[in-house]
């Protein structure tokens, strides 16, 4: 273990206090003890959707422990402390890791202890800014998994937002695969476009595709997915919505055409792959697979960390629209 510079033993962390409210509290910050490495943090990506909920006080009481972070302090629903997409250069640790560039599942803070084991490389193909996006291209990742995907297929992706173009990422280079995202924003589509797909709005959404997945969050975009398949199709269902109960048309021809409506989560490896992929390993390929310039537009906002409290508000409001925002933290 090759000890670095650490600091005057604190860091300065974002805690979600009560609804509608954020703060950054200083707290104490020991040397990393064995296992452990000291890092020095550069940006926190903020998972819009997710943290929209843990903002406004919106998860539901069930989920309370199957939906705590890894490095989460508190509890939910207030305070707490969260978020999972962080990027920074290790300050104090193994030689081999001294200086690089890693990412960690690690609430938003500016400084931070982490175990070697949840340290992720990051590869000098990816900026530490694109990183961010690690954790949701995870996502991404797992979805096709569940969905099964194959060269060829038509897919339709609805909901424009982080998830959604990154599932649009990776179907588009599917080979002669059929790729069109759906989203009310027609601003969305230069971006969709840049990553390989056709983009359309829900009015003309296509009909007769093998697979539809759903990351708009809204019964609106999931019964557009619904609506958009062919006999025998499915719907893989990717929004999370907390406490919220959402209506989905399954009358219709949804029974008569055996449609398919599946959930994906990334706190399992899809089915398909469980045997032989650990979360690790997924996690692995989910970085390489951000080595893609064309995602450098769903960075969308940069945020100084001292401006957090408030900026949050108006980037986590029920009606507030955007992609991936991120926060920069002040290095010496």
């Amino acid at each position: 273990m090759r000890r670095g510079a650490e600091g005057d033993g604190r860091a300065r962390a974002l805690w979600y206090t009560r609804p509608g409210e954020v703060a950054l509290i200083t707290e104490a910050l020991p040397a990393p003890a064995p296992g452990q490495a000291l890092v020095r943090t550069l940006f926190s990506g903020i998972s819009r959707g997710t943290e929209r909920l843990v903002f406004h006080g919106e998860v539901g009481e069930s989920e309370w422990e199957r939906m705590r972070g890894p490095h989460q302090e508190g509890a939910f629903p207030f305070p707490v402390k969260y978020g999972y997409c962080a990027t920074g250069v290790v300050e104090v640790g193994p030689a081999e890791l001294c200086g690089r560039t890693v990412f960690c599942l690690y609430p938003h803070q500016d400084r931070f202890n982490a175990p070697l084991a949840s340290l992720v490389p990051v590869p000098d193909a990816v900026p530490p800014r694109r990183a961010t996006l690690a954790a949701t291209m995870e996502t991404a990742l797992n979805g096709l998994w569940d969905a099964g995907c194959r060269p060829a297929s038509r897919i339709v992706v609805v909901g424009a937002g982080v998830v959604g173009l990154l599932v649009t990422a990776l179907a588009a280079r599917l080979p002669a695969a059929e790729v069109t995202t759906v989203d009310i924003d027609p601003q969305r589509a230069p971006i969709v476009a840049a990553l390989g797909a056709r983009f359309a709005l829900p009015g003309d959404a296509p009909h007769e595709a093998d697979v539809a997945f759903h990351a708009s969050a809204t019964a609106e975009g999931l019964n557009c997915a619904i609506a958009s398949l062919g006999f025998e199709g499915t719907v893989v269902e990717l929004s999370w919505y907390g406490a919220k109960s959402v209506r989905a048309e399954l009358g219709g021809a949804f029974h008569s055409r055996r449609l398919k409506l599946i959930a994906s989560q990334v706190g399992h490896v899809a089915a398909p792959m469980r045997a032989r992929w650990s979360t690790a390993r997924r996690m692995a390929a989910a970085m390489q697979l951000l080595a893609m310039p064309a995602l450098d537009a769903l960075v969308a906002e940069d945020i100084a960390f001292t401006d957090a409290p408030r900026a949050l508000p108006r980037l986590l409001a029920p009606d507030a629209r955007g992609l991936a925002p991120v926060i920069c933290y002040p290095q010496p």
